[in-house]
């Protein structure tokens, strides 16, 4: 039995006998006796009693303490020196720090189900270049790409998805099949590309060319601004209708068509100086025309007196001599392109009218005045 067991046993019959032996001392003064009796058990103890005054404690056998050996008897562990115990006092209000965790095991949360998404498919590299034609020399600028989608979208229209610019554009798309336009100039082409696993690369082949036109009038260049062309598919002698490929073209202009014959319409001012004529172009070259008019800048005045200022407000007209007109203007002093041939003018001024037959020749601009009556 151990010796906290023994203490606790021997102080309850202590105070068993010190209330039997003397009830009236007791009764009288209850906690002398119970002190009294208590003192003469503990002085009894091997080493002096836990109660005894300290001249008369005895010291503990070696190796006795609160965690002596089994069969010792505990006594009271003497407190190291330092600071005296502070009484303790209520803790401020606030948050409470966690207290941190010792070595062993901890407590873990398990954590939360992770979220399977499904697989996004990777975009799938497209590469684009177009050529001039088989063993032909790359387009290397003025190309437009527009990638479609296969099929219509609601509305029944296929809008581009991708549109670009560049002569050889790198692209990013996602699985699936494309419709891959590219554009030059008035040529073009299209292909269907399929887009799987692997990286793709696509070169168009446009059989297509240049054409550049100027106008001379012998061996004068036709100023800008006073001369346009129009291009037409096929040759002029062709019947039907000729398709309009350009209009408007002006002097030194760079037309990309594709390889072929055309129609050319040289247009010298806005009367009938007009010349046709056919070329051929061929792909991966620029083909250079020059057309050549025969006709010539014709000044028209109304005067008063030979030499004199011409008169406003004046209305005219150039016809052929079969009275084909060839020209209708107002003004004081008209200039009028006219092919090389003969003429007839007439003026209309303030209720008098005047005419004159005029000679027109190739490169010889001249003036043509009208003497009112």
């Amino acid at each position: 039995m151990g010796g906290f067991t023994r203490v606790a046993m021997g102080v309850a019959a202590v105070l068993t006998l010190a209330c039997a032996a003397s009830p009236a001392a007791a009764q009288n003064r209850p906690e002398q006796a119970i002190v009294g009796a208590m003192q003469r058990f503990v002085n009894s103890l091997p080493f002096g009693g836990l109660l005894s005054p300290s001249q008369n404690q005895k010291s503990p056998p070696p190796g006795l303490g609160l965690m002596s050996p089994p069969g010792g008897v505990p006594g009271p562990a003497p407190l190291p020196a330092g600071p005296q115990l502070q009484s303790l006092a209520p803790a401020p209000a606030g948050p409470v720090a966690p207290l941190p965790l010792g070595p062993g095991p901890q407590l873990s949360v398990p954590p939360a189900a992770a979220t399977i998404s499904p697989a996004v498919p990777r975009d799938v590299p497209l590469s684009l270049a177009a050529r001039y034609g088989r063993d032909s020399a790359p387009v290397n600028g003025g190309v437009v790409w527009r990638v479609y989608a296969v099929r219509p979208d609601i509305t029944g229209a296929f809008r581009p998805l991708r549109e670009d610019r560049t002569p050889t554009p790198n692209l990013a798309l996602p699985p699936g099949d494309y419709v891959v336009h590219v554009a030059f100039g008035l040529a073009s082409a299209a292909k269907t590309v399929s887009l799987r696993n692997e990286p793709v690369r696509e070169v168009f082949d446009l059989p297509a060319g240049g054409v550049r036109i100027e106008g001379r009038v012998g061996d004068a260049r036709i100023p800008h601004g006073q001369i346009a062309f129009d291009i037409f598919s096929g040759s002029q002698f062709e019947t039907g209708d000729k398709r309009q490929v350009a209009s408007g073209i002006a002097t030194g202009d760079v037309v990309v068509v594709p390889e072929g014959t055309y129609h050319i319409v040289s247009n010298y001012g806005d009367s009938n100086a007009v010349v046709r004529s056919d070329i051929k172009v061929q792909a991966g070259k620029l083909t250079d025309v020059t057309v050549t008019h025969r006709a010539a800048v014709i000044t028209l005045k109304l005067v008063g007196e030979r030499g004199g200022e011409a008169l406003a407000n004046t209305s005219w007209t150039v016809l052929t001599p079969g009275g084909d007109v060839i020209k209708e203007t107002v003004g004081a002093f008209p200039r009028v392109v006219l092919a090389e041939g003969d003429y007839r003018a007439i003026a209309r001024n303030e209720g008098r009218t005047v005419e004159r037959e005029f000679k027109v020749i190739t490169g010889v601009d001249g003036e043509i005045e009208l003497l009112a009556r």
